[in-house]
């Protein structure tokens, strides 16, 4: 049982997504079976898709990409990269100031560094 949409703005966006799917579809000159048979559901279930059915599975939305060569639409659908939200809030969590770590190693005079010499060449 699928639970109701309360906004209407995902539901128009569905239906668009839906009615953009439909026109990818006839534009390759699929036809409905042919199209759910590559899917692999119904022609109801292709049907829903395309009138922006919420009920329709994001696993189907995502055969449906793919048989239409479009699957790269479905893994950059939310790039981090671009979230623009994200990398705000990214940004607010990185430190103001970032301090110079203190040399808490006791000050040695000349004649102590040159006994411990490293002997393998590099010295930092």
């Amino acid at each position: 049982m699928t639970e109701k949409i309360k906004s209407l703005r995902v539901i128009r966006s569905l239906s668009f997504l839906g009615a953009d799917i439909k026109l990818a579809r006839k534009k390759r000159r699929i036809s409905i079976q042919d199209f759910a048979d590559r899917v692999g559901v119904s022609t109801r279930t292709i049907i829903r898709l395309e009138k922006g059915d919420v009920g329709v599975s994001i696993g189907t939305l995502a055969m449906a990409f793919m048989v239409l060569g479009e699957i790269k639409r479905i893994e950059m659908l939310l790039d981090v990269s671009t979230d623009d939200t994200g990398l705000m809030l990214t940004n607010e969590q990185l430190p103001k100031r970032i301090h110079r770590p203190r040399n808490r190693r006791p000050k040695s005079s000349h004649t102590e560094m040159s006994d411990k010499t490293n002997n393998g060449g590099v010295g930092f």
